[in-house]
């Protein structure tokens, strides 16, 4: 008897040690570069760049076995620039994402805090600029469908699905916060995707209420600079698949983009001028593709031609644009790699009364012209 009680003990011991299970983990990635530009604002230019490829940031995350399959987990992320080692947005330590919760394997994940929408979640590893290899000079003009994740929402409850059977979905509801105005910059969004063998499936929609600077404690808001558009109304929605076969995949992603009663769009750092108090909506077409070359060298290339709609009180326009990416890649180790890519960039029509559209190649100044190019070389490491 005396051996059975010292047994259940020993048993109860480990049970309550097992619950107690816990870690933290520390990652990031850092990409630094040299990028050349032929025109920005007029001018060519050389600059060190950081995150040409991916954004540079670092994180914390923990997760807690509460047994029975019930974890507690937490994130917390913080974005910043490599060259002078700046936040990207300014007084907020963990801008990108600063969340806790629970996830259940059976059930999913419930979580609290600064997250990201589920046009980031599912559609943005479809994309070029989304995808797991990155590109941010690729990705749509001022990143108008989120897909190259430029912000985050705050005051967000989010919920994730299990996996079961390769479909996953969720969404996400960020609150305003502000007394008396429940809808003044509040957002929403859900999405799903459906991965089976070779073939990968996602849609979803976002949809984001005056992200604009009168409450600047909302869901995003141009005026803490969490989002590169503001307008009264931002509706977002697209789908995609890609399909792998060998070391090759191809993909296709379509997304549209409604920005009614527009109050700043921002181009890398530069305020676009003549579009403030108009709509525009966008169609973006991408074609994407990477092939492995060998197990450490891949070649990655998009095309994504952007169609819009300009009306207003500032006039009114048909902008287009045309953008080509090309990137090489070299893996010096499973954390470590190089890589090389260019750019290019056509922009057409007219953008309200701002005058003939100008090329913006993603996080670079707009052009003083209809065409842009760019070039960079870099280094990327992930820990």
């Amino acid at each position: 008897m005396k051996k059975i009680l010292i047994a259940a003990g020993l048993m109860s011991a480990f049970a309550i040690t097992a619950h107690a299970q816990s870690s933290v983990t520390l990652y990031g990635t850092l990409d630094a570069g040299l990028v050349y530009s032929n025109n920005q604002g007029g001018h060519s230019n050389w600059q060190q760049s950081s995150g040409s490829v991916s954004n540079t940031y670092f994180g914390l995350r923990g997760n807690e076995d509460l047994g029975g399959g019930l974890h507690a987990i937490f994130t917390l992320e913080n974005g910043f620039n490599l060259n002078n080692g700046a936040d990207t947005e300014n007084g907020t330590m963990f801008n990108r994402q600063a969340f806790v919760g629970l996830q259940s394997d059976q059930y999913g994940t419930l979580t609290l805090g600064r997250q990201y929408d589920s046009m980031v979640d599912y559609l943005g590893p479809l994309a070029e600029a989304g995808g797991g290899y990155g590109n941010n000079l690729a990705a749509h003009p001022f990143d108008n469908d989120n897909l190259d994740n430029s912000f985050s929402i705050k005051n967000a409850v989010k919920y994730t699905s299990a996996n079961y059977g390769g479909l996953k979905f969720g969404g996400l509801y960020g609150f305003s916060n502000s007394a008396g105005q429940f809808s003044n910059n509040r957002a929403w969004s859900a999405g799903a995707s459906y991965e089976n063998g070779p073939l990968n499936f996602a849609a979803a929609y976002l949809q984001l209420n005056n992200s604009g600077n009168a409450n600047v404690g909302g869901a995003v808001s141009q005026g803490d600079g969490t989002a590169a558009v503001a307008a009264n109304l931002q509706r977002t929605f697209g789908a995609g698949l890609n399909y792998t076969y060998g070391p090759a995949t191809a993909g296709f992603v379509y997304t549209h983009t409604q920005l009614d009663g527009i109050t700043g769009v921002d181009v890398g750092g530069v305020t676009l001028p003549g579009v403030s108090g108009t709509n525009l909506h966008l169609d973006n077409f991408e074609l994407n593709g990477k092939y492995a070359l060998t197990p450490a060298m891949s070649l990655a290339a998009s095309y994504t031609f952007t169609d819009g709609k300009m009306s207003g009180s500032n006039g009114s326009g048909d902008p287009k644009w045309h953008t080509v990416s090309l990137q090489g890649d070299y893996s010096l180790s499973k954390r470590t790699d190089v890589y090389v890519e260019g750019v290019y960039q056509h922009a057409s029509g007219e953008l309200g009364n701002f005058g003939a559209n100008v090329a913006s190649i993603n996080t670079l100044a707009p052009s003083s012209t209809g065409n842009q190019l760019a070039a960079a070389v870099g280094l990327r490491h992930r820990f």
